[in-house]
């Protein structure tokens, strides 16, 4: 599933393609026609991301709200875009470029305060301007519930998925089983200053990057073009650091991966 670094550069790159000039929008697998036809012709004022949420905001207080979901993906072209091929839930076309949607989890119509509703359920979002740490630290601090589902849950921090979370565990030495009242507030500084950090990468590259410089080296990543990781899909294989084998489970549907050595 795309993390939140993945929608934040979706918002920009549409920001920056489409803004400020009206969008032909359509859907040429006939989903969201309806929705479609509501903002075709219309001005994109926005285009934001909170967590794994993507907002489009036309003029006229029309905003459409995508989740990609496990199998979204937006496909950019320049114009003229060529006949729409598979299951194309919605086309936008600029001056420019074009865009198209499949596979999403959601694609809809929604209004000011719908969208309101939808944020005041998500934790903060470490992307975005002067998110409250606060919040999330509050619900953390609380919580008898493993910090390694803690930090998968989007109301206490939005945008977080399974990569940024075993990685960030490791990089903090923190055991996922470890419950959220048995988190020390000094280490949940630590890992959100450095969580922001790494989004920001995340963002800029369009990478997960977690992997420190004089860690990387030693096996190749889990799949080609990727960087290497600490622990995220490298069940079974030596620590990068202590050598001890890593381990993997399931957590609240999710696949874990730990050190058990480093991670305590």
């Amino acid at each position: 599933m795309p993390e939140g670094h993945t929608l934040h550069r979706l918002a920009r790159l549409h920001q920056q393609r489409f803004a400020g000039a009206p969008v032909e929008v359509s859907s040429p697998q006939g989903r969201f026609a309806e929705g479609a036809a509501a903002v075709n012709g219309r001005v994109l004022r926005k285009a934001s991301a909170w967590g794994k949420h993507l907002f489009h905001d036309y003029e006229g207080g029309l905003i459409v709200h995508v989740h990609l979901g496990l199998y979204g993906k937006f496909t950019e072209r320049p114009v003229p875009m060529p006949a729409p091929v598979g299951q194309v839930r919605m086309r936008m076309v600029g001056a420019e470029y074009g865009t198209d949607l499949r596979g999403p989890t959601a694609c809809e119509i929604l209004h000011r305060a719908e969208v309101d509703e939808i944020i005041a359920r998500l934790g903060p979002d470490p992307l975005r301007r002067n998110p409250d740490a606060a919040k999330a630290w509050t619900r953390i601090s609380k919580s008898r519930r493993p910090i390694g589902a803690l930090l998968m849950d989007q109301s206490v921090i939005a945008g977080v998925g399974n990569v940024y979370r075993n990685e960030l565990l490791y990089r903090h030495l923190i055991d996922p089983h470890r419950p959220g009242t048995h988190i020390g507030e000094d280490e949940f500084d630590a890992a959100w200053t450095d969580l922001v950090k790494l989004m920001k990468v995340g963002v800029s590259r369009g990478k997960i990057i977690t992997i420190r410089k004089a860690d990387d080296k030693g096996q190749p990543s889990y799949r080609p073009g990727r960087p290497r990781s600490y622990v995220y899909r490298r069940a079974g294989d030596a620590c990068r650091v202590c050598g001890d084998t890593i381990r993997t489970e399931v957590m609240e549907g999710r696949n874990l991966f730990w050190c058990p050595t480093c991670q305590v």
